[in-house]
């Protein structure tokens, strides 16, 4: 996904939408730079509000425009469904997403990395799609043929000091975690706004 230079992007959006960003001295620097821009434009559209609201929730989960409507317009679809809910839940319950949580992967980009490597399994079967949509039950872990790969050295003790949502369970002797319930806005946090996303689409 081509997102331009990152920090600007970052300051742009007002958010530390990237791992990189998530400094003391960035906060500070995008603070500064968002009240000089609201001193010089004035009163934001509510169209702008969900558009920067959009931007920062696809950018967050690292996704390009196509992939990330269809999971807006899945969400929209289900009938008897809180779309807000669902749309939360379908990019919470993502394999790259989940490997992150899990403390199985330093960042998102580098949990999507794993996947496409062949790193990652679910329910002991490798998996090489960052997508893949995973259900409460799910096993996910590193692949024993991996565990000794350059990069993945120290991730037990890595993970053991990561914070986890209520949803995930950690094993990290076996470095594998297990989806234990549905995500909630409660359990993980959203990236932004998703009920101004929603509207930012169906305007």
């Amino acid at each position: 996904m081509k997102t331009g230079p990152r920090y600007k992007l970052a300051k742009r959006l007002g958010a530390t939408v990237f791992e990189k960003a998530q400094t003391q001295k960035f906060a500070v620097s995008a603070d500064r730079s968002a009240r000089n821009k609201r001193r010089s434009r004035g009163r934001q559209s509510e169209y702008g509000k969900q558009m920067l609201e959009k931007q920062k929730v696809r950018i967050t989960y690292g996704l390009p425009e196509k992939q990330f409507r269809n999971y807006v317009d899945k969400a929209l679809a289900r009938k008897g469904a809180r779309p807000v809910e669902r749309l939360h839940e379908a990019l919470e319950m993502r394999l790259d997403n989940v490997a992150w949580r899990l403390g199985l992967a330093p960042t998102r980009r580098a949990a999507r990395q794993m996947a496409a490597h062949g790193h990652l399994t679910v329910n002991g079967r490798k998996v090489r799609v960052p997508s893949y949509a995973l259900s409460v039950g799910d096993a996910v872990g590193v692949r024993e043929g991996s565990k000794s790969h350059g990069t993945l050295i120290g991730l037990a003790e890595r993970a053991i000091e990561r914070s986890m949502p209520s949803w995930l369970a950690l094993d990290t002797k076996a470095l594998e975690g297990k989806v234990t319930a549905r995500p909630t806005a409660e359990t993980a946090d959203p990236a932004g706004d998703l009920g101004a996303v929603l509207s930012f689409y169906t305007r």
